[in-house]
């Protein structure tokens, strides 16, 4: 496959991706030839200088992914990705102790005038009593998002003997007490403050969060500092606030608009320390999220679910842990259900019995979607795009849990249901990674779900398998495995036949019409 990278990453990055696939390295593309060429790429990895519009995405129909080599990806049209089923995905702790380091940085030098009493000694001047400081140890902290790096920021502060509260509206109370944070509303975090971090990503919610208005609402005299993103704070609201004594300083790496305007209000003021966007720059923190966004390209290319993609519900390590050996079983079974389904699917049941149910499963029953769509329909279907292809055609899903799962350690039962019926598909894993098929209807039975498979379920009579072989047989379909699946009821069983090729329409019907077969399904794994 192709990959395109269109920014200027760290070559440790590119040559993992050079190890399995063709690399192009194109800088300081326009749009217009960033659109010309996309088409022919299967990848594309962008840091902030790159900006990834609608119109390239709508172009790029061989693309399966973006990564931006850093955190944030407001330089990337993450809803049209999605909407086409393209990967977004970040390098979310490639850079985490890089952004943490420059806070703490910015707000010392905010609380002690570094700068300006470096300069003005470089300038020869000894003015000691101009630049009087302020101690941070005693002080509150107000941290506004405690994600990887406001967590981190708040574990150093706490060393220094702070007090810190936060405001996260996803942060539980137990994790932040945890975390020796106090939780709090935003309006309690900006109120009691006396240095205020910002750790949010820049969203509609997020934008100008610290207005005109909300200035009137924060602590006289507090310290301002935003290593995150530009644009969550209003920087002219802010220099008026500096101005009118309102805010006794503020440490800005990150603007509205970057390049930053020389014009910029911040810049006339001695109380603010202002850094290009330094926070990732160093070289550690650059290496970091090239490699990162590289292993996550190769993981996306391969097909697999990647952990830092955006625009799918994050999982943590530990969780994929448990659940990446299932994932190919739960699409497999899908996949079957979907085959042996009578009629449209309206509505999937995923039930998940023993140890699995104890973690969050939510991209297994979006593996068992994937695995119904994909032989359906024509444009790819992937962890992105598979919920929203079951919304969009009717298709509701739900989860059941127990942590009873009778003869198995863990089990997953997936029950695909239609106007005409209900198809029940049950598999686990035998060992550490083989998934297997072991109930299809009732019918207890051991199935590799690989390759192509006819199932039959038939009267439980001598001569009936027989007779399937000799039709494969006329039509040179060679037998690879082969099982007969235990009685659901009296006098019927089931053929769980393995074929090395696809059964012609005639050869099936041949076998449909022998006496005592009660349906003959060809599946195909390699389509799910």
């Amino acid at each position: 496959m192709k990959v395109l990278v269109a920014d200027n990453v760290s070559e440790q990055g590119v040559a993992i991706l050079k190890k399995e696939h063709e690399v192009d390295v194109k800088l300081k593309l326009s749009q217009e030839e960033l659109i010309k060429i996309i088409p022919d790429y299967d990848a594309l990895v962008v840091r902030s200088e790159t900006k990834v519009t609608k119109p390239i995405i709508e172009v790029a129909d061989k693309l399966k992914v973006i990564g931006r080599a850093g955190v944030g990806v407001d330089n990337i049209d993450v809803e049209a990705a999605t909407q086409k089923g393209i990967i977004v995905l970040n390098a979310p702790e490639g850079n985490t102790i890089a952004a943490t380091e420059h806070t703490m940085a910015m707000m010392l030098a905010l609380a002690r005038n570094i700068p300006d009493a470096h300069k003005s000694l470089k300038e020869g001047k000894w003015l000691r009593s101009q630049f009087m400081g302020v101690e941070m140890r005693g002080k509150t902290l107000g941290i506004l998002g405690l994600g990887r790096i406001g967590s981190g920021v708040a574990k150093r502060a706490l060393a220094m003997d702070m007090k810190v509260i936060g405001y996260d509206p996803y942060i539980t109370e137990e994790r932040a007490s945890a975390m020796d944070i106090e939780l709090a509303e935003l309006d309690q975090v900006l109120a009691n403050a006396d240095f205020l971090t910002f750790h949010l990503p820049l969203t509609a919610d997020t934008r100008n969060l610290l207005n005109k208005e909300a200035f009137k609402k924060l602590k006289p005299g507090v310290r301002i500092i935003n290593c995150a993103r530009g644009g969550v704070i209003d920087e002219l609201a802010l220099a008026e606030a500096i101005e009118e004594g309102l805010v006794a300083g503020a440490a800005i790496d990150v603007f509205a608009k970057e390049p930053a305007d020389p014009e910029n209000p911040l810049f006339k003021l001695d109380k603010v320390v202002v850094t290009p966007h330094l926070g990732a720059s160093t070289a550690e923190a650059q290496v970091g999220v090239a490699v990162d966004v590289a292993h996550g390209i190769l993981v996306a290319l391969r097909g697999e679910p990647v952990s830092t993609a955006v625009n799918v519900s994050a999982v943590p390590a530990q969780v994929m842990q448990v659940i990446k050996p299932y994932l190919t079983l739960a699409e497999k079974m899908g996949c079957l259900a979907v085959h042996l389904a009578e009629g449209r699917i309206n509505s999937v049941e995923v039930e998940y019995d023993g140890e699995i149910s104890e973690v969050d499963t939510k991209m297994l029953t979006t593996a068992v979607l994937k695995g119904i769509f994909n032989p359906l329909l024509q444009e790819p279907v992937n962890y992105v795009n598979a919920p929203g292809m079951a919304k969009a055609r009717g298709v509701k899903a739900k989860e059941i849990k127990s942590k009873e799962a009778a003869h198995f350690v863990n089990l997953i039962t997936v029950r695909a249901r239609t106007e005409k019926g209900e198809t029940v598909v049950a598999g686990t894993l035998f060992g550490k990674e083989d998934g297997r098929i072991i109930m299809i209807d009732g019918y207890r039975v051991d199935a590799n779900p690989r390759g192509w498979l006819l199932i039959s379920p038939h009267i439980d009579k001598p001569g009936i398998i027989g007779q399937v072989g000799t039709v494969l047989g006329g039509h040179n379909i060679n037998i690879d495995r082969m099982q007969v699946g235990h009685a659901a009821k009296a006098g019927t069983n089931i053929m769980v036949m393995g074929v090395e090729a696809e059964i012609p329409t005639a050869a099936l019907e041949q076998i449909k019409a022998i006496d005592g077969i009660l349906g003959a399904k060809l599946v195909n794994f390699n389509a799910g």
